[in-house]
């Protein structure tokens, strides 16, 4: 359960980009623990974060908290760290956002699905030496504008460098989060962490996304746990192919596959959401992943193939 929040004694500024449920979380906690935190947000959002603060919906408590809602980049200023939660799809529209802020002098912790933001962030003007790894776990959704709940008991961030050192930058991130009631660590293994997760996360969106429904039909049927199983071993075979620091390992992917197997029957993953309403989705960044990294290492994955094709197919509007 999510400890009371204290007012750290190291005041950090914190920017985040990406106003959506990760997003907006992060920044009602963390302004709450007494940081500076200024949220690039837009429309409706925006406008109800600024007349009257964030609130946060939890299991057991509610909240306003009352970070600075910004819609210009500039009035992001120069933070020492800040946060980049936005969907796959956007990470090429805010990358230059993120660099001007980078250049200011702030470290950047991309929390997206996947495993190549940081190379995204890259290719998009950030300076590597700027980005540390990052992923978070939990459940939280934006109900309405100004408004997020997390439904999850559990609300875990991993940070790490890509070099596995543990330096003064993520252990003062670190020690702020866990400060503020986050499960916080530092990973000296961020890649295969980033790893670990997608292997919990694509096969329930390859699954979920094929069948159109929440994991309680998959995993009642035959089928729907070789969907699963089969997309897992693909993606654990392309984790080995694209290098050591990503490799994972046999009891990896065991102990992967019997949490898939024991998922809560509701639990339906955003990429079935985003899905559904046909607005965009994570496809290129999940299986199409996969997918792209296969043909590229030499490694047969049909399942996520076909996956990506059916998903893209499902998306355009003719």
């Amino acid at each position: 359960m999510m400890m009371v929040a204290g007012v750290s004694s190291r005041h950090m500024d914190i920017g985040i980009i990406g106003a959506g449920a990760i997003g907006s979380y992060y920044a009602g906690v963390l302004s709450r623990a007494g940081h500076r935190v200024r949220l690039h947000a837009r429309g409706e959002h925006l406008a109800t974060v600024q007349a009257r603060g964030l609130e946060v919906r939890t299991l057991d408590e509610t909240f306003i908290a009352h970070p600075e809602a910004v819609a210009d980049g500039d009035a992001l200023g120069a933070p020492d760290f800040v946060l980049v939660a936005v969907k796959g799809y956007a990470l090429d529209d805010v990358a230059p956002l993120v660099a001007e802020v980078a250049q200011r002098g702030a470290t950047v912790i991309p929390l997206l699905n996947g495993v190549d933001a940081a190379e995204g962030l890259e290719r998009g003007g950030v300076p590597r030496a700027a980005i540390v790894g990052g992923l978070c776990a939990v459940s939280v959704f934006r109900t309405a504008p100004g408004v997020v709940e997390r439904r999850s008991t559990f609300s875990r961030v991993t940070i790490g460098e890509f070099d596995g050192s543990a330096s003064a930058r993520v252990k003062r991130l670190v020690e702020a989060m866990t400060a503020a009631g986050f499960e916080a660590a530092v990973s000296r293994e961020i890649m295969r962490d980033l790893w670990r997760k997608f292997s919990m996360i694509v096969p329930m969106s390859v699954a979920c996304g094929l069948c159109r429904t929440a994991m309680g039909p998959v995993l009642a049927t035959e089928g729907g746990r070789m969907i699963l199983q089969r997309t897992l071993s693909e993606l654990v075979a392309v984790s080995r192919a694209a290098g050591a620091d990503s490799a994972l390992s046999d009891d990896d992917e065991a102990r992967t596959l019997r949490g898939l197997l024991a998922v809560q029957a509701t639990i339906m993953p955003s990429f079935l959401h985003d899905l559904v309403k046909g607005g965009p989705a994570e496809v290129q960044t999940l299986s199409g992943t996969v997918s792209r990294l296969g043909r590229a290492l030499g490694v047969v994955t049909t399942v996520n193939d076909v996956a990506t094709a059916a998903f893209i197919a499902a998306t355009i509007r003719v």
